[in-house]
């Protein structure tokens, strides 16, 4: 018997993750399907676009120890709103909270799942 690899397991967990945000936060509407779709392009939004937004933004980031990085997962976040259908967010201030549910959790699927 085979074992599920360990990023699918957190791939899959995020994708609940994300259902459970939409769950909820009222204005972060989800479909299953756009969950699953809109994992995947926002783990590719992070690996790209994120790491130049956070270089850009780094005085910021450093003024404020850090907690710019939450508005920065909000701008992903609504970035891939903007890319998927069935992934759905009304505001901005709704992303920021919805990436601050979501990166909870999946700190806390990174946690518990090591490779």
């Amino acid at each position: 018997m085979s074992r599920i690899p360990h990023w699918m397991l957190r791939w899959i967990f995020n994708v609940l993750g994300i259902i459970f945000a939409a769950y909820m936060i009222d204005g972060f509407n989800v479909t299953v399907p756009g969950a699953i779709v809109g994992s995947i392009v926002l783990g590719i939004v992070n690996a790209i676009i994120r790491p130049i937004v956070v270089l850009l933004t780094l005085p910021i980031n450093v003024v404020t120890l850090g907690l710019f990085t939450l508005v920065i997962n909000g701008f992903m976040l609504w970035m891939t709103n903007l890319i998927v259908k069935g992934f759905d967010v009304t505001g901005f201030w709704v992303a920021v909270l919805a990436a601050l549910v979501i990166s909870i959790i999946s700190f806390i699927v990174s946690w518990l799942i090591k490779d």
